[in-house]
């Protein structure tokens, strides 16, 4: 049997604060060997980085490592000296964190960040250095590496930048890479391309990687064993294919169960109630008792045991204990709900907004005087219509403009041209009273909640506000009624009105922010990307409110996204944006079932699947997206496009339609 590189033995990491000791890693223990790579997953705030950060030794104060091992081929790191850990670090074992823009030095170029791991782990100096960082950039997949050694992170787009990260770590040729959250912030096709760049390099060195994650999908392409993390604790160990064919803990169950999916369209998504608890408690029992739909009376008096399911696969939880489960009582478990979605005879199918060739160019001042020296052209003539009480997602990559075009049918950006019909008036030529009159009827949810609250305001205050600068919901009483209405409809309490936003978890700000929306009673919310930063089971307790608040009002959704499953499950219509452009347009099962752009189709290919029988082959997307100031003549996407014609780069396609709902602008439709 291969002995593994790396053993963790009962680790246990605390940080001691004033009034209390938070365990946030309570005695786990895994193996991973040389080659394969082990996939740590789990919601926010269960120690799935601080697993990684006791690794390399890196716990911030007020945390310290208080008990176990962390075996490097049987050297326990915690008996080495802070020099003897910085031989380690970056050189047997390297980090990729999370956000490379705010890992990477901003006034440091990228030949001098990589050359610091290279001096220190390999003694290299001059042009033995340039030339080893040309080739580490060129290994993983950065054109032109010799002229982006001397570019700054800002100059990179933001698959680049972890491209680099990836660079700097394999800098040092580690034995066990650690990759935290590696692809949360990246596109679908960026992220496709960085999981097959870390498969690749795995294969070439034979290095070990931690991965870690809270994303189904990519733990399905990447992992070779899976560790379930839940409050500080590793719940269930078992290889990939146990994991995805018979996952066993009910938490485990419920990640999965949680996930959107097309064949979910019609009923709402199991949640898992609650939040994760306070890792500064005495547990007794089952950590995810509080949340499971199987506790019983063991489960909250007793800790349950490891029990083998297979030769690699055990799970932490009594029901996996065939004496116990023999006295387990019946329970009725909740599933999602049936919704009730307007079939086609009930569905009016009228307009509510309509958008026609919408243009946003901002321009670009250079010199003392301040003079146009060109153009952005964020969006460049887009046309959507939203019906009344449908979804329409706006889906793309980042930097193709999907959130300034959200802002600009607000009129939060002026647009250069076009016209935004609302109910047949169109809000372009409004302005001044007329306008922030009309305002009431379109509200926006931003991506990041806490950044678009208030911190100084209660939050009470914060969804009353635009009550009063509307000057609707009545006098003070019947506002804050109104006010404790909405928390309770958004799933929150009345009693939280007097909480500040930073008292909230991810999942709660979020809900505030439609419950702030909702105050006016609109009838568009623009949806910017509101799950993007949510783990799964949050994500699916949003999904769910969106859907009910839809069938409830009628209200009318454009959500933009990059995230396929939530575009399946939650959406009627589909736009697919590129450089400023519409490309294809469709109802939802038309545009992913049968997707005809190029660019749909690598965008649809390169979505990770906890379904292995039925994944396809990505298709691969070479660069990044063009620069929208110098977009490339005729079609946009032909520099990327596997199957570019000549005439492809002279002159734009028009819409070839497949159906009458059903169109894409592509010179391969244009015979069929």
């Amino acid at each position: 049997m291969t002995e593994p590189l790396l053993s963790i033995r009962n680790l246990k990491t605390i940080f001691d604060l004033e009034s209390q000791t938070a365990r946030v890693v309570d005695g786990i223990s895994f193996d991973i060997k040389r080659g394969e790579t082990f996939a740590l997953l789990g919601e926010s705030g269960c120690g799935k980085s601080m697993t990684s950060l006791s690794v390399m030794r890196l716990v911030p104060l007020p945390g310290e490592i208080v008990e176990g091992e962390i075996l490097l081929e049987g050297e326990d790191l915690l008996n080495l000296s802070e020099s003897g850990m910085r031989n380690v670090r970056g050189n047997r074992i390297a980090m990729i964190f999370q956000e490379p823009m705010t890992s990477l030095n901003p006034v440091l170029t990228v030949g001098q960040q990589i050359g610091e791991s290279l001096l220190r782990h390999k003694v290299l100096r001059g042009e033995a250095t340039r030339s080893r960082i040309v080739e580490l950039l060129s290994s993983v997949g950065i054109p032109a590496p010799e002229s982006r050694i001397d570019e700054y992170p800002h100059q990179l787009s933001g698959g680049m930048k972890q491209r680099v990260m990836i660079a700097i770590a394999l800098a040092g040729e580690p034995d066990l890479l650690i990759a935290d959250e590696p692809t949360t912030a990246l596109d679908v096709t960026i992220q496709a391309q960085v999981l097959e760049l870390l498969k690749e390099l795995q294969q070439k060195t034979g290095m070990a990687i931690l991965l870690i994650t809270h994303d189904l999908g990519v733990v399905s392409e990447m992992a070779d064993h899976v560790g379930v993390m839940y409050a500080g604790h590793i719940v269930e160990q078992a290889s990939r294919e146990q994991f995805f064919s018979n996952p066993q803990h009910p938490y485990s169950r419920k990640l999965f169960n949680s996930l959107p999916d097309m064949q979910k369209r019609d009923q709402a998504l199991e949640i898992i109630k609650g939040t994760v608890p306070a890792l500064s408690q005495q547990f007794k029992g089952c950590r995810f008792e509080g949340r499971c739909d199987y506790a019983w009376t063991p489960c909250r008096e007793q800790l349950p045991e490891w029990h083998h399911i297979g030769s690699d696969h055990v799970v932490r939880c009594h029901r996996a204990d065939a004496v116990m489960l023999a006295d387990w009582p019946e329970i009725s478990v909740d599933k999602g709900a049936q919704l009730h979605r307007p079939s086609e005879s009930e569905s009016t199918e009228q307009t509510l907004l309509n958008v026609k060739g919408l243009k946003v160019h901002f321009r670009i001042h250079k010199g003392l005087f301040k003079r146009a020296a060109g153009y952005v052209y964020a969006v460049d003539g887009i046309d959507i219509q939203i019906a009344r009480g449908k979804t329409l997602a706006l889906v793309g990559e980042s930097g193709c403009g999907k959130t300034t075009a959200g802002k600009a049918i607000l009129q939060l950006n002026r647009a250069t041209a076009g016209n935004v019909l609302f109910e047949g008036e169109d809000l372009s030529q409004l302005s001044g009273e007329r306008l922030r009159q009309r305002r009431r009827d379109f509200q926006i949810i931003f991506q990041d909640p806490f950044s678009s609250m208030n911190p100084r305001m209660m939050i009470g205050d914060i969804i009353e506000e635009g009550m009063i600068a509307q000057g609707v919901g009545g006098n003070v009483q019947q506002r804050r009624l109104k006010v404790d209405t909405l928390l309770e409809h958004v799933g929150l309490s009345a009693t939280m009105r007097n909480r500040y936003p930073h008292e909230f978890s991810g999942g709660q700000r979020q809900r505030i922010c439609i419950a702030r929306a909702l105050a006016l009673e609109p009838k568009l919310i623009i949806c910017d990307e509101p799950t993007s930063a949510l783990d799964v089971s949050v994500q699916a307790q949003i999904l769910n409110l969106l859907k009910e608040l839809q069938a409830e009002f009628g209200i009318s959704f454009l959500f933009i996204t990059h995230n396929i499953s939530v575009v399946a499950y939650l959406a009627d219509d589909v736009a697919v944006m590129y450089l400023g452009r519409i490309v294809e347009r469709g109802k939802v099962a038309e545009v992913l079932e049968t997707p005809l752009h190029p660019y749909t189709q690598a965008l649809l290919s390169a979505v990770p699947t906890i379904d292995q029988e039925t994944k396809q082959e990505v298709l691969r997307v070479e660069g990044d997206i063009p620069s929208p100031i110098t977009p490339p003549s005729g079609c946009h996407f032909h520099p990327r496009c596997p199957q570019a014609m000549p005439k492809c780069r002279e002159i734009y396609p028009h819409d070839f339609a497949k159906t009458d709902t059903h169109a894409a602008r592509c010179y391969l439709l244009q015979d069929s």
